[in-house]
C-alpha cells in the first residue's frame, strides 16, 4: 500500500496537532481535558504513523509480558503506574508475524498508553494469507481468559474473528463493546472484491484496479479450497474470469464462506458495535461497513472518515480534515 511521502503528509499532522490544541482551550473540566487531551494525541500519533508523538511524551512505556492462554499465543500490555487498566482484545489483519508484527505492537503500545490492558492473540490463518473458520479461537480463549467486561478491537479483515467471537454464546456477555476498523461483513463480497475489484452495496458501487500478483498470492494461499481448474482460472487475475468463478461456486464453498461471515451473526452480538472505516479504503472497501451496519442497526455506529486509507492515516484535506478528526 503506498504511503505519502513525509513532506505531503507532515501538514496534515499540523493541522491534527493544531485541531487537538483548540479542542483543550474550551474544554472546561479537568477530567474531560484530560480525557480529551489522551484522545487526541492517541489520534495525531496513530495518523502520522509515529512521526508526531504527543502521547508518547505524556506517558509511560508500558509494560509487554506473555499473557497465558489456553490453546493461543498472546501478549499483554499493561500501563505503566496503573493497577490495570480497561480491558481490550486487539486482532491483527494478515501479517505473517502475528502479533509480533511491528505495526500490530505499535498500536497495542498506543493503546496501553491510552489507558487499555491489552491482550493481542496471534491468529493462525491471517499468518498465512487465509480467512479460516477456527481461527475465531484464540479470540474467544482470550476473552475467556479476561475477568472484567471487555472492549474487542479487530483491525482489517482482523475484525472477523472479532465480531465472530463477540457473537459466540461462550463470551459474548464478557463483551462490553467491539470496534471494526476497516473490517468486512460479507466473506462472499470482499472475495469478490479482492478477485475482481468491484464493490457494491444499495446504490454505493465502485471498481479498484488491483495488481495481479496480489491477486494471485492470495489465491495461492487459499489454494487447498481450489479445484486446480479453478485455481487456474483465478490465477490468471481476469476479473471477469473471477465473476463468473463467483457466479458458480459450490454449496460447499458457499457455506464455508457464510461461516467466516460477521453479517450472519451480526444480531447476536449483544455490545455495542462502533464501524469505523476510510472512505477511500483499497483494502476493504467501505461499502462493508455499510453492510453490517445496515444488518444490525441497534446500537451500532457507523464513523465513515477520509483521514484513514485502510487501517491508518491518509490524505484528506482542508476543512474535511476537522469533521473527520
Amino acid at each position: 500500500q503506498r504511503v505519502a511521502p513525509r513532506e505531503v503528509r507532515q501538514p496534515e499532522v499540523a493541522r491534527l496537532a493544531a485541531l487537538l490544541l483548540a479542542f483543550l482551550l474550551v474544554v472546561p473540566v479537568a477530567q474531560a481535558g484530560w480525557s480529551m487531551l489522551v484522545a487526541g494525541a492517541f489520534l495525531v500519533e496513530f495518523l502520522s504513523r509515529g512521526r508526531s508523538t504527543p502521547l508518547s511524551a505524556l506517558t509511560s512505556a508500558p509494560r509487554r509480558e506473555p499473557f497465558p492462554v489456553p490453546g493461543a499465543a498472546v501478549d499483554r500490555y499493561v500501563p505503566a503506574g496503573l493497577r490495570g487498566g480497561r480491558p481490550l482484545v486487539l486482532v491483527h489483519g494478515f501479517t505473517a508475524e502475528g502479533k509480533d508484527d511491528p505495526r500490530a505492537r505499535e498500536a497495542a503500545t498506543l493503546l496501553a498508553r491510552a489507558g487499555f490492558e491489552v491482550a493481542m492473540p496471534t491468529i493462525p490463518g491471517l499468518t498465512r494469507g487465509r480467512l479460516r473458520s477456527e481461527d475465531v479461537e484464540p479470540v474467544v480463549a482470550t476473552l475467556a481468559a479476561r475477568s472484567a467486561p471487555t472492549v474487542v478491537l479487530g483491525v482489517s479483515v482482523g475484525a472477523g474473528p472479532a465480531l465472530l467471537a463477540a457473537a459466540d454464546a461462550r463470551v459474548r456477555d464478557r463483551v462490553s463493546a467491539v470496534v471494526s476498523l476497516g473490517g468486512y461483513a460479507s466473506a462472499l463480497e470482499v472475495l469478490r472484491f479482492w478477485l475482481t475489484g468491484a464493490y457494491s452495496f444499495g446504490e454505493v458501487r465502485g471498481r479498484v484496479v488491483h495488481e495481479p500478483e496480489l491477486v494471485r498470492t492470495f489465491v495461492r494461499a487459499n489454494a487447498d479450497r481450489l479445484d486446480p481448474a479453478a485455481r487456474a482460472e483465478l490465477e490468471a487475475a481476469d476479473p471477469e474470469r473471477a465473476a463468473r468463478f463467483l457466479a458458480a461456486l459450490s454449496p460447499e464453498l458457499q457455506r464455508y464462506l457464510e461461516s467466516l461471515s460477521p453479517l450472519r451473526v451480526a444480531r447476536d452480538i449483544r455490545a455495542r458495535v462502533i464501524l469505523v472505516h476510510g472512505r477511500a479504503d483499497r483494502a476493504v472497501p467501505y461499502t462493508e461497513s455499510l453492510r453490517l451496519a445496515a444488518a444490525r442497526p441497534e446500537r451500532t455506529t457507523l464513523v465513515l472518515v477520509g483521514l484513514l486509507d485502510h487501517v491508518e492515516g491518509g490524505g484528506a484535506a482542508g476543512w474535511q480534515d476537522v469533521r473527520d478528526f
